[in-house]
């Protein structure tokens, strides 16, 4: 079996995993949220250690603790508020990244051109605006699904592209932990496709941009102090 398809299979096998997490009760929507941080977190680690082993890297050791509070006080708490809000609206989301990375990939293997950045020298311009393009697929699908419900808005469409830009900006962001780290992928829990982290290096940033984007900052201090005082 060929790399490509055990990208292929691990995808469907994912795909069809988080649908039955998000629909079928709040436990094991949380339950998987937290083996999901869990695991993110310890591929974290793993990079920023292989980092501390060269010279001159003092300065990532203060990463671990702001990569321990991002996980448990930023993007746990908020994964946990998000299911109030549905699991139509989280799958919404999780669709707009799906196709931002599709459409990245495909329009920058298909047309490729100028690279992006030289921290990932795979990603080239074409590839960005493949993602900005197929990041909107979700809203028209919606529109499709239930045209009394969801409609076309611009803001709508400004919110994909948002989190299209998130999500590539995460992307570069882990890409550039795993090249100080010298290492190709965070892991090698997925088949096909390595570390958990290189498929939710784009997610983990932009669920907790969409949270703050509805409920501002001032609700984020609200949920932390009902955490500590539920404590």
């Amino acid at each position: 079996m060929n790399n490509l398809q055990k990208r292929t299979i691990t995808s469907i096998f994912l795909f069809l995993l988080v649908l039955f997490c998000l629909f079928i009760n709040w436990q094991i929507y949380i339950i998987s949220i937290l083996i999901i941080s869990g695991i993110a977190l310890s591929e974290c680690a793993t990079l920023i250690w292989r980092i501390e082993q060269y010279p001159s890297t003092a300065k990532w050791m203060p990463f671990r603790l702001i990569a321990i509070f991002y996980i448990c006080f930023i993007f746990l708490p908020m994964m946990g508020s998000f299911y109030s809000l549905g699991s139509v609206f989280i799958f919404y989301i999780l669709l707009v990244c799906i196709f931002s990375d599709i459409g990245g990939y495909i329009v920058g293997k298909t047309i490729g051109g100028k690279k992006l950045t030289k921290i990932s020298p795979n990603k080239t311009i074409s590839g960005s605006i493949g993602s900005f393009c197929f990041s909107l697929a979700p809203a028209f699908l919606y529109y499709i699904f239930d045209q009394s419900e969801y409609f076309y808005s611009f803001n709508y469409f400004l919110l994909c592209l948002q989190i299209s830009l998130v999500c590539q900006l995460g992307d570069i962001f882990i890409s550039y932990i795993k090249r100080r780290a010298k290492v190709k992928d965070t892991g090698k829990f997925l088949p096909g496709h390595g570390g958990l982290l290189d498929r939710i290096d784009g997610l983990i940033f932009a669920f907790p941009y969409v949270w703050f984007y509805i409920n501002g900052v001032p609700a984020y201090f609200e949920i932390i102090e009902g955490a500590i005082s539920r404590l």
